[in-house]
């Protein structure tokens, strides 16, 4: 085997790898966002999330893990939607935002 080829496998091995864990972040992270409107009795719009950063940051330990951002919409009446972000730091929850909102309980 040439030392390309070897390369190119190590290239290939580590993209699928990257693939797979951005798979399931994005479940994690769609996990979280459904969770957060479902404590506050908001409607967690079209059930899922979208990419907005990602990055390479230190974790508590001081290794090097990916951060991504998520971001999502919310309604609280059904007309007005409202936009959240989840924070990622590997498949670790950091935090979750939610833009202020108007809520109006039910009579």
């Amino acid at each position: 085997m040439l030392v390309s080829d070897f390369i190119f496998l190590l290239f290939l091995t580590a993209l699928i790898l990257y693939w797979l864990d951005s798979i399931r972040s994005k479940e994690v992270a769609t996990k979280h966002a459904s969770t957060a409107c479902k404590k506050v009795l908001l409607e967690f719009l079209d059930e899922t999330v979208v990419i907005k950063k990602v990055r390479l940051r230190r974790n508590t330990l001081g290794r090097i893990a990916i951060y991504r951002e998520y971001q999502f919409e919310f309604s609280s009446s059904g007309e007005h939607r409202y936009k959240g972000r989840v924070r990622l730091l590997g498949q670790y929850l950091i935090d979750i935002d939610m833009e202020p909102y108007q809520f109006n309980p039910v009579e």
